[in-house]
């Protein structure tokens, strides 16, 4: 496969949640026809009717204009129909965060897409390696592993199996680059660059509010303020989503057994009891 971005030219998406929607804006953006695949029809619908509606919002803002807009939303097609997504020359799954769930959605999908495509991983921890050898074209099988939100963050990580091609990881990179990111390549290893930094920092920063250091509010306030950091690591839990994060922390010890990536116990608590951040309304903080 050539590693010239211009052979992506229609993307496929797996998942219509906030970072599924994100990830199809994205494409779409780039001036790829993109193909939006969801469990239900209303699912899928609603997630192109909520970014059809976040696009209004930036043209009423002047930050986009309205024919610019309707290409845009003109590029999208949403279904429920996997087979939908069969011409399609990458397709980026973008689900549950378990294992066995992607293992069985790559499988089906290297039956449905033709061949040559690319299949990859927004996972944000999971190894890739178990999803490349689910499919007949583990050298077709990478990460590409978007931000949230993936429409304004920079970052994309590039993940390479030790499965992979490397023009499927050049292409790759040059997909990321022609979306306006910043792509960086990573070897296979739970949590990736980000992540594996990040989530040991924000673990302990649950331990320090259990030990009684300080409360919530003042831990955030200090590394917003001490680190000029956008958020403290409360807001930036329950902005991930504690029920991710908890995965990404299991993930992380199950492969590195390293204490610090054990999970703080009231985190375990919280998501046991439903209190999952913002997308429930209440976590560490309420909204």
């Amino acid at each position: 496969m050539s590693t010239n971005a211009e052979n992506i030219a229609t993307v496929g998406i797996l998942g219509s949640g906030i970072m599924g929607a994100g990830l199809v804006e994205v494409a779409a953006r780039s001036g790829r026809t993109v193909v939006l695949r969801s469990r239900t029809q209303e699912s899928a619908d609603g997630a192109i009717a909520k970014l059809t509606k976040g696009l209004a919002r930036q043209v009423e803002k002047g930050r986009l204009e309205a024919d610019e807009r309707d290409a845009i939303v003109g590029r999208i097609t949403a279904t429920s129909d996997m087979s939908a997504l069969a011409d399609c020359d990458l397709v980026i799954e973008s689900v549950v965060e378990d294992l066995d769930i992607k293992k069985a959605l790559f499988t089906e999908l290297d039956g449905i897409v033709k061949a040559g495509a690319i299949l990859a991983t927004n996972t944000s921890t999971l190894p890739v390696v178990e999803l490349a050898m689910a499919t007949s074209r583990p050298e077709l099988v990478c990460g590409i592993h978007f931000f949230n939100p993936a429409p304004m963050m920079k970052l994309v990580e590039v993940i390479r199996p030790i499965t992979a091609s490397d023009d499927t990881i050049a292409t790759a990179l040059a997909f990321a680059a022609s979306c306006g990111k910043d792509e960086v390549e990573v070897v296979d290893r739970a949590g990736f660059i980000v992540n594996a930094l990040l989530f040991p920092y924000l673990n302990n920063a649950v331990k320090m509010w259990e030990h009684g250091t300080a409360s919530i509010a003042a831990i955030d306030t200090a590394m917003q303020g001490g680190c000029n950091f956008p958020m403290g690591p409360f807001a930036l839990l329950d902005l991930v989503g504690l029920d991710t994060s908890l995965a990404i922390l299991d993930a992380l010890h199950a492969e590195f057994g390293d204490p610090n990536f054990m999970a703080a116990t009231s985190l375990k608590r919280m998501v046991a009891a439903g209190q999952l951040g913002r997308k429930t309304g209440r976590g560490f903080l309420e909204y």
